[in-house]
């Protein structure tokens, strides 16, 4: 794939044009690392109002249909916390659908909102995409969800189908049967024959916008990535791998600034992060003996409600 072709420079610098304008994942999608990299909550977080509360936190918000009446903002950490005041990503856009309604995951906060329409439309400029195919968000107050991704608790996680689409008129019907499509080869080692440029010009764009944390895909989609990159090498350092994220890659933004309840992680190590995605392909097609010290982590039962910031109580209640 070498170095952009004329158009695809063009491209690029359409899109970050449009950046400097706007500015403005199954289980396994938060590495254990990630967690214990998260900064600590800041004392407005901490209550002891739902100190005594051991309900399922899964059981409380993965059946609530609407978004909470409040004002717009994050709680806690990615896979330890809540949403107020979610807006829905509308099920259809001009350079968007969102996929799989009958989970009612299409809610985030209103900057994930934007950021999705804005990555959207630079999509549509690009070969063979009519836009963007929107896989989870959250649940319309956040929090744990009764099946799937450990993170995306507080609207401000994203999965973007790799899949790219040919019609943006799909029905209900079509959007829960329709599946995107696996981009790796040996095990997330390499990518196979239906990766592009295109993917890599998206996902340099999404992990480009100032408003970007963290991007996950498989570790063999990192390294063709950091080959393919002849210019600016630092949008790599966003981009992160992690297991699975081959039919999908995850947008993670950072907290909005203001949002004292809301909890960054841990930025990522200096660097394009080029030379450890290359050792995680290493590892997989010469997997290293296992530890013979390895002490086994203790098992977690489900998050309560008492181990959530003390907000999502009053954000489960409210109307």
């Amino acid at each position: 794939m070498g170095n952009l072709t004329r158009k695809g420079m063009l491209k690029h610098g359409l899109m970050i044009a449009a950046l400097a304008l706007t500015a403005s994942c199954r289980n396994s999608e938060v590495p254990r690392s990630d967690v214990q990299g998260n900064t600590r909550a800041p004392a407005a977080v901490m209550s002891t109002q739902n100190a005594h509360d051991n309900r399922v936190a899964k059981d409380v918000f993965g059946h609530i249909p609407t978004a909470s009446d409040q004002r717009s903002e994050s709680f806690g950490g990615y896979a330890r916390g809540c949403q107020a005041g979610a807006v829905q990503l509308p099920e259809t856009g001009p350079t968007w659908q969102a996929m799989r309604l009958s989970r009612n995951r299409n809610w985030g906060q209103p900057v994930l909102i934007d950021y999705i329409q804005n990555l959207s439309r630079f999509a549509a400029t690009l070969d063979g995409w009519d836009g963007l195919y929107v896989g989870d968000l959250s649940q319309p107050r956040g929090g744990p969800m009764l099946t799937g991704h450990a993170s995306h608790q507080i609207g401000l996680d994203a999965d973007i189908w790799m899949l790219p689409p040919d019609r943006l008129n799909l029905s209900r019907q079509e959007r829960e049967n329709l599946s995107s499509i696996s981009m790796r080869r040996e095990r997330g080692a390499f990518t196979n024959s239906s990766w592009t440029e295109e993917h890599m010009q998206l996902i340099r764009a999404a992990a480009s916008d100032p408003r970007t944390a963290r991007i996950f895909v498989f570790p063999g989609a990192k390294v063709a990535m950091c080959n393919w990159e002849t210019g600016d090498r630092s949008w790599l350092n966003h981009v992160r791998p992690w297991y699975g994220h081959h039919y999908h890659f995850h947008v993670r933004l950072r907290c909005p600034s203001g949002a004292s309840g809301c909890e960054n992680q841990a930025p990522p190590p200096a660097g394009d992060g080029c030379a450890d995605a290359q050792t995680w392909v290493n590892n997989i097609l010469n997997p290293p003996p296992p530890d013979p010290n390895a002490t086994p982590r203790a098992p977690r039962g489900p998050l309560t409600m008492a181990r959530l910031p003390g907000q999502c109580l009053a954000v489960a209640e409210s109307n």
